[in-house]
């Protein structure tokens, strides 16, 4: 492992390679910080290095289900980057790590990464969601970027596959070559299938859930202010009140207790470090200093 400026984490891939974005605590979860271009050009580093790899959009219920669930932790953590989508994310780890941090949204990111495809000539795979959500995302692609190579698209059984299915799965996308493979399976399912063919696949995976329907036009986004003060999922709960309002209750309110929770631990281990400083010895506080 190596380490960046003030200590964060710098992320390194199984053969070594070192790659510019590094991580920052935000709980027990790793989230990767820079701005937003840096993202883009990191997703397309790993491209250009042929970089089995996923890439995760970290909003406050992939955090809070990180949390409570060790396993999915493990999965969070294994991304090549782990982006902040949720503006309370990237909130929090300004309180926590007093670091400025850009939100950095799927449902931003995915425009702007098919637009780069089509630039550097990168091929492009959509996985998940309906047969009718995949054509409308085809079309549209193809009519802003019409040189954009869209190797194919799948919509998946919605349950799990069988071991002859999961095997069809994967020499159908790798035998298309896709450089990015874009996912919207929804959260946790979506982070758990990328961790598990990512080295099958051996391409750059992305779960950006939302961000297909978002793209289509089924669904419209907020005004920028409203996304600003964290109201998008008032917007989604009045979309979707019988499926959201118990994932919304619970999962906002435990990150609100996680992040006072962690403000107030700090606020007082920072008020009595002056304290407890001045009961060490001399010769250790000498040391200390050191």
């Amino acid at each position: 492992m190596e380490y960046g400026e003030g200590g964060k984490e710098r992320v390194l891939d199984r053969w070594g390679y070192s790659l510019l974005m590094k991580k920052s605590a935000v709980f027990n979860s790793k989230i990767s910080t820079g701005t937003y271009r840096e993202f883009i050009h990191e997703i397309f580093q790993l491209v250009k290095f042929k970089i089995p790899s996923y890439v995760c959009f970290a909003n406050v219920h992939m955090v809070v289900e990180a949390q409570r669930d060790p396993a999915f932790q493990r999965v969070l953590n294994g991304a090549n980057v782990a982006a902040p989508d949720g503006k309370p994310v990237s909130i929090v780890m300004k309180l926590i790590n007093r670091q400025n941090q850009d939100r950095v949204c799927g449902m931003d990111m995915m425009p702007d990464l098919l637009r780069e495809a089509e630039a550097r000539g990168k091929s492009v795979f959509f996985y998940g969601d309906t047969d009718e959500m995949l054509t409308r995302i085809t079309v549209k692609a193809k009519k802003e970027f019409p040189n954009l190579k869209i190797s194919g698209h799948y919509s998946p059984p919605f349950r799990e596959l069988s071991e002859k299915e999961s095997d069809e799965m994967v020499s159908m996308i790798k035998s298309a070559s896709p450089d990015l493979v874009f996912v919207s399976l929804g959260c946790p399912k979506q982070e758990k299938w990328m961790a598990k063919y990512r080295e099958k696949l051996g391409a750059c995976l992305l779960g950006v859930g939302q961000a297909f329907r978002v793209y289509a036009g089924v669904e419209k986004r907020l005004p920028q202010w409203m996304r600003n003060l964290c109201l998008e999922w008032v917007f989604r709960l009045c979309l979707e009140p019988g499926r959201l309002w118990k994932r919304y209750l619970v999962t906002n309110t435990y990150f609100l207790l996680l992040t006072l929770s962690y403000l107030a631990t700090r606020g007082a281990q920072e008020f009595f470090a002056p304290f407890e400083k001045a009961k060490m010895p001399r010769r250790m506080l000498r040391e200390s200093d050191e």
